[in-house]
Formats: C-alpha cells, structure tokens, sequence
C-alpha cells in the first residue's frame, strides 16, 4: 500500500507530504481530502491535510487497515514506508500512523510504478535512472549498426527499446525537470541519431504529444 498524505495551510501558505507504502486490497475513501490509488498488489492512500488536521487522513488509515483485516488480507507493516515533504522554513514532523501495532518508518524518498518520488519533489534521481538504463541499451544500436541493418530498423529499435525508456512516465517529471537534466535527456537521442543517420522526434515533442494524448 503507498500511503500519501499531503498537509496545506491556507492562511499560511505553508505545506508538506506525506507517503506510505504497503501491500494491500482497495477500499473506497469516505473523505473528500482523501484519495487511494490502486495497482495490482499496491495501494496509494493520498490525503491533503489542511489547518494541521489530520483526522480524517487518519481515520481512513484505519479504516483501510480494519478492511483489510475483515477481508482475511494481512498488510505487510516492514514494507510500509511514510514521505514527509515539506516547504515549510520550520517545521515539526508529526508522529506516523502506525499499521499492525508498528510505527511506520519515515524515508526522504521512495519508488513509485518505476518512478522515483522525493522530499524536495526533484526528479534527478528517475531521470539519471532512465539516462543509465538508455545507455546500456545504446550499445545494442551501436551493434545493429555495425552489422548494417537498414535505417528504419535501427529507428524502430530505438522507438521500441530506447525512447521508450526516455519517455516513461514523462508527464509526471518533465515539466519539472530542470535545464541540465533536459540536457542529459537529449543528448542520449543526439547520440542515437548520430548512429542511425536519420532525426528523431525531440523529448519536448515527444511529451507535448504524450499530454495530447491523455
């Protein structure tokens, strides 16, 4: 289960997250305030605590756990993990909701379906992931090259098998994404067009395409 929750102050501006993650079933929250996000064996509960009120984040914490347990599903309270991010100058941590008796361990950041989510929300870690992951399959198109395949079977090698690790989960980070890492992104498709001999669509394009899409 990942458990998100996401604390705002109106009259001060002031704000902070929180994440835990777990195995479990799905549930439906009760709360506006808060949301679950369900995928196969995880679960993502997501609250936005507003005036430092956490009840109702709380409330379906338990609840999700009491369901569980009604529904003969035990959650694994040594993989559950909570993600304070905080804007705040000052702040105090509040304590974590505990499952199955245990507190649940604060961590600065976790994975997410292969994304890398973080205390200051920068996406440096998943993208230099995804940069390492695409260049070890650059070697591959180096030596499809080599034994000359024709340049539309080097371009839908490098769709399938490069671009496709440039490109995920592109509309969660790039707009976030800072110059230099954008940089590092698409030196990786200057370096493949450079072996295929053809252009390849940019990764600005490609996201911009990608949100039209959803």
């Amino acid at each position: 289960m990942t458990q998100f929750r996401q604390r705002h102050n109106l009259s001060h501006n002031q704000s902070d997250l929180a994440v835990s993650v777990a195995d479990c079933a799905c549930v439906v929250c009760r709360h506006d305030s808060v949301k679950l996000i369900k995928f196969a064996d995880d679960t993502t509960l997501i609250g936005l605590i507003s005036n430092n009120d956490e009840s109702a984040y709380r409330r379906e914490v338990d609840r999700l756990v009491s369901w569980c347990s009604g529904n003969n599903l035990e959650l694994n309270a040594q993989k559950t993990v909570e993600m304070i991010v905080d804007f705040r100058k000052s702040t105090v941590p509040p304590p974590p909701p505990s499952v199955m008796d245990s507190p649940i361990t604060s961590v600065e950041s976790f994975r997410f379906l292969g994304t890398t989510i973080t205390q200051d929300l920068k996406w440096e870690p998943t993208i230099s992931s995804l940069i390492k992951k695409a260049q070890q399959r650059m070697y591959f198109l180096r030596q499809l090259r080599k034994a000359k395949l024709p340049a539309q079977m080097l371009v839908q090698f490098y769709t399938a098998i490069i671009e496709s690790i440039l490109t995920s989960s592109i509309t969660v980070w790039f707009a976030g994404a800072t110059v230099r890492d954008k940089q590092r992104l698409q030196r990786i498709v200057r370096s493949a067009e450079e072996v295929i001999g053809r252009s390849l669509p940019s990764l600005q394009d490609l996201q911009e395409a990608a949100v039209h899409q959803d």
